[in-house]
């Protein structure tokens, strides 16, 4: 999913957690994409706050093919409460 900007990336994720039943999982690879989907989870909880919503995030790690290479990602799924 590629969008103009943290925010708008972010109300594509709350949007998607109130579609899907309440439960996405976000999967990054590098400390650099870590970072950003956990900024752009924090920025979706605080969208999520007004209407009485929280979020709740149960991290994990995932084997993952990529380029022929078995690689770690991290696995974050994020439940709307």
């Amino acid at each position: 999913m590629k969008t103009g900007g943290r925010e708008s990336e972010s109300r594509i994720r709350c949007r998607n957690l109130e579609e899907n039943g309440g439960r996405i999982a976000v999967q990054a690879i590098g400390a650099a994409a870590v970072s950003q989907a956990v900024k752009g989870i924090a920025i979706a909880r605080a969208m999520a706050a007004p209407g009485g919503a929280d979020l709740k995030v149960v991290p994990g790690f995932k084997d993952v093919e990529l380029n022929g290479r078995k690689i770690t990602a991290m696995q974050m799924h994020v439940l709307w409460c």
